[in-house]
């Protein structure tokens, strides 16, 4: 059974759209708990592939990319798919393809 800020998470998470990227910090705060980024990230790890969740549309708070090494690359090659842009320093814009969640 899912505790109540793990099906926000995911239902949060299920809602971002194409081509927008949103934060683990942002989403574990409009799910209930603002520290809970560290959290999102278990969820991701954990439900992403069971829920079919676009977990490439989670960046950090910096607009870059957590993963590592071919993970890295597969994430930055999804969102270039869908039109997310990189700035030369490997980060996205998030001043211009950052979504927030509609209030719970």
């Amino acid at each position: 059974m899912q505790s109540p800020f793990t099906a926000k998470v995911i239902e949060i998470i299920g809602a971002i759209p194409r081509g927008r990227v949103s934060t683990y910090g942002i989403i574990a705060a409009h799910a209930g708990s603002p520290q809970g980024a560290r959290q999102v990230v278990r969820i991701l790890h954990s439900s992403s592939g069971k829920y079919n969740l676009p977990w490439h549309r989670v960046v950090n708070r910096s607009g870059g990319i957590s993963l590592r090494g071919n993970a890295c690359a597969h994430q930055k090659a999804l969102l270039a798919e869908e039109g997310v842009e990189f700035e030369d320093n490997g980060a996205i814009d998030l001043s211009r393809f950052l979504w927030w969640p509609k209030a719970w």
